[in-house]
């Protein structure tokens, strides 16, 4: 005995306070280079701590940092956790995605820094680090680099009016600039002040097209860290005017100029226009409309993106509620003021979640405040697609895939030259020209709320209130898999129920990330965990993943959208989760699962895996076993079993639990003043009266009754709506009406001293076709008398003036023969 304790006795002496971890590397009683393993005599997997099996050296070498996430630009000093290290060193090194080194340190508390890197991707980024200058990096970890407008304002070097750095040399604005900074995340004396440049080389769509920022100049160098610093801006040398977007860059005075990834505060990404030449100060207008016009040529030679991007959804109620493929633009957002600087008269802009497919491009959609799609053809308010989505595309590093810079440099300072700087916006505009809605499609949408009930794809409501883990959906197509955990619920009396509810959802697609979402132990909380880890979100609301996205708004509210185009949405209502899933066209007629077969028929919902379909009118005990037929196997479980009573209860037991005997709808019965009090709250929803029945809540019935109306609200939000598409303005005329939808009607004018030729409105039909063509606007009849009023009187003016001369000359003459 005392022999087999003996590994256990050596870890627990490599490991006291205060000389660091040293253990063979590798070693199954240490979790040095084994992060993550579930194997051996000790586990060094993220379920270890709830289940007490963790080596004892875990926490030293599978990493908990804090801060955990900062901007993709870099600079930020993150501490190891737990980790204390009082021993002497060679030297700490950072290591990045196996490549990417920085230098660390260890503070006088024995507190591990790194410092992060300047990247150019976002999402969760793998780290090691070495105590021995390099020679081996046992400890590991994960820094979440975050696109750098996601960051807070205060991690930031901030412009005094950003809007007047970016016009500076234009017309009016002159004088001095001014940027501040939180002295706090630059803990030193002095500082410098650098300009750094963003540029994109080689060929388009090719392999040499690279991205890289680049060190241009200093500012200012040994100025007291006073968090304020103003300067008047002269134009850089020739060999620097080429960068015109970047962003400047404060460190510590000790580092020399342009050295990378050291401690330092950022500013945002931004126009140069402060720093060009004199040729833009004494014309900008000339120099920016040579630089729309060289743009204007180079994209003309680069590939038609917009013919691979989405329609945007017609509403703003439908681009609201396709979560799974469209998201709110940060730039345009009805739930914070609606501050839309580049989309004037929009209320609310959403962007494509993903990227297209094989030009990296990206959707915008923007809505006035009456829901109605703003289109460039319009007003130069509209919204435009991107050829460089905003977010960046997988696998990121290269154009036109890097987050934010690539957007930059391919739509933004484009807008720039064309719109802001100099009068050529039309073809800026016809060349990022808004998407109509004749070819959007809202995805379909299945519900699972209360005890739990089910609202398929195809409509058709389901009560299974069975207890374990069921598969909600299975589709072949994107091997995209959707699981459900479902548990007994309480009565007010305290004793349990005999209905359940959701307590955990889980969903991968292909090999994507696998994401749960399940109750936390105090009530009212979501807890996430990706691939079996907890995660945080007090930095974080947004996280880029492995084949997904996930956003966080709320401790009750987690939206998963996947690279497929499905969403879904987990939410907390009463005791139990409610989950929403949208799935689009392209999933028809291949899912399964508790939620249906999509297909635009509700008659086989009830389809067995045995391909048996059970009819609508089943007994309840039928369809109880179609739900029982729909458990999880262990072997494909997505779930995560980090403490023994899951392990117990759902690994060792049988997925489906045989012995639980549910409440059926057709047996549930209230008291007569329990039924008159359900019928007052619930009305003529029976899922709100039975849950009421099965838990003796009325507070539950009416958390299910509010998610139940939720899903009709969001059922009507993505109603199909017909288009008619964009409708011409007659020429030497205008129109009154930007709604193009099935039965909105376009009002037609013409210009003073024209008149209508053609019908004066047109409206859009249910067939998609406009009543009437736009009219023409010809020279009115009024306008042809006026000409000839006046052309007439000009001719009598002419005549009698001749007649008066022929007459004076001949007087003369006159005059003449008689002196």
């Amino acid at each position: 005995m005392k022999l087999a304790l003996l590994p256990w006795v050596l870890l627990l002496l490599t490991t006291v306070p205060g000389s660091g971890p040293r253990p063979i590397a590798g070693a199954q009683d240490s979790c040095s280079l084994r992060c993550g393993d579930q194997n051996g005599p000790c586990s060094c997997h993220p379920t270890c701590s709830g289940l007490g099996t963790c080596c004892l050296d875990f926490q030293n070498f599978c990493l908990e940092v804090s801060p955990s996430s900062g901007s993709m630009m870099g600079g930020k000093d993150f501490v190891v956790q737990h980790l204390k290290w009082f021993s002497s060193t060679d030297g700490v090194i950072c290591r990045f995605k196996e490549s990417i080194q920085t230098l660390g340190h260890v503070d006088s508390l024995g507190q591990v820094h790194c410092i992060s890197p300047l990247l150019y991707e976002s999402g969760r980024i793998p780290f090691n680090i070495s105590m021995d200058n390099g020679r081996s990096f046992p400890y590991a970890g994960t820094w979440l680099a975050v696109h750098p407008y996601k960051v807070s304002e205060t991690e930031k070097s901030q412009l005094v009016n950003e809007t007047r750095w970016q016009y500076y040399g234009t017309p009016g604005t002159t004088g001095n600039l001014s940027l501040t900074w939180n002295t706090s995340r630059l803990p030193t004396q002095a500082v410098t002040i650098e300009l750094w440049g963003y540029e994109e080389t080689g060929k388009p769509y090719s392999e040499n097209w690279t991205a890289e920022w680049s060190y241009l100049y200093t500012l200012a160098t040994n100025i007291p860290n006073s968090g304020f610093f103003t300067f008047t801006p002269k134009p850089a040398s020739p060999d620097y005017q080429r960068w015109k977007v970047g962003a400047m860059r404060i460190v510590d005075s000790k580092n020399y100029p342009g050295k990378k990834d050291v401690l330092a505060l950022w500013t945002n990404d931004h126009a140069l226009a402060w720093h060009l030449g004199d040729d833009f100060r004494e014309d900008s207008v000339a120099w920016a409309r040579a630089q729309c016009l060289a743009w204007e040529a180079l994209e003309d030679q680069l590939p038609n993106f917009l013919k691979e991007l989405p329609d945007c959804p017609c509403t703003l109620a439908q681009a609201r509620a396709d979560s799974g493929r469209y998201f709110t633009d940060y730039g345009c957002d009805i739930e914070h003021g609606s501050v839309c600087t580049y989309h004037p008269g929009a209320v609310h802009c959403v962007r494509s979640v993903q990227a297209s497919p094989q030009y990296a491009s990206g959707q915008q959609c923007c809505y006035t405040a009456a829901g109605t799609q703003l289109l460039t053809a319009d007003s130069t308010s509209g919204s435009t697609p991107d050829r460089g989505h905003d977010w960046g595309s997988p696998p990121y590093r290269t154009p036109p895939r890097v987050p934010s810079m690539s957007h930059w440099l391919y739509d933004v300072i484009s807008f720039y030259y064309c719109c802001l700087w100099a009068p050529e916006c039309s073809r800026y505009m016809r060349r990022r020209p808004s998407s109509d809605c004749r070819n959007y499609r809202p995805p379909h949408l299945a519900s699972v709320f209360g005890d739990p009930h089910f609202v398929t794809f195809d409509g058709t409501n389901l009560t299974f209130n069975g207890r374990g883990e069921y598969v909600l959906l299975e589709a072949v197509l994107t091997d995209l898999r959707v699981q459900a955990r479902a548990q007994p619920g309480m009565m007010t009396n305290g004793s349990q129920a005999r209905g359940t509810g959701l307590t955990a959802v889980a969903v991968q697609e292909g090999n994507s990330d696998v994401v749960e979402v399940r109750l936390a132990k105090r009530s009212g909380v979501l807890e996430v965990l990706l691939n079996q880890e907890v995660l945080s979100f007090a930095e974080q609301s947004w996280m880029d993943l492995k084949g997904l996205f996930l956003s966080v708004a709320a401790e009750d509210k987690v939206s998963i959208m996947l690279s497929s185009g499905a969403g879904l949405e987990v939410s907390i209502q009463g005791p139990f989760l409610s989950v929403a899933i949208l799935l689009p066209d392209k999933f028809l007629n291949h899912t399964h699962g508790l939620l249906g077969t999509l297909n635009n028929d509700p008659t086989d919902d009830f389809t067995l895996r045995s391909g048996r379909v059970l009819p609508l009118n089943a007994s309840a005990q039928e369809l109880f076993q179609f739900g029982a037929d729909w458990a999880v196997h262990n072997t494909s479980s997505l779930f995560t079993y980090d403490s023994w009573f899951l392990i117990n209860n759902f690994v060792y037991q049988p997925k489906h639990d045989p012995t639980f005997e549910p409440l059926f709808p057709d047996k549930s019965t209230l008291s007569p003043s329990q039924a008159e009090e359900a019928a007052k709250l619930c009305g003529n929803d029976h899922f709100c009266k039975f849950d009421v029945a099965a838990t003796g809540s009325l507070s539950v019935g009416n958390a299910t009754l509010v998610a139940h109306q939720l899903h009709q609200q969001r059922m009507q939000s993505l109603q199909p709506v017909m288009s008619c598409g964009w409708l011409a303005p007659p020429a030497n005329g205008h129109k009154e009406g930007l709604r193009y939808l099935v039965g909105s009607t376009v009002h037609f004018h013409c210009n003073s001293g024209f008149s209508l030729a053609g019908a004066e409105t047109s409206t859009c039909q249910a067939d998609g076709t406009w009543s009437t063509p736009t009219p023409e606007c010809q020279l009115g009849r009024s306008y042809t008398v006026l000409l000839s009023i006046i052309f007439g009187g000009l001719a009598v003016v002419l005549l009698v003036s001749i007649i008066y001369v022929l007459l004076r000359r001949k007087g003369n003459m006159n005059m003449s023969l008689h002196p």
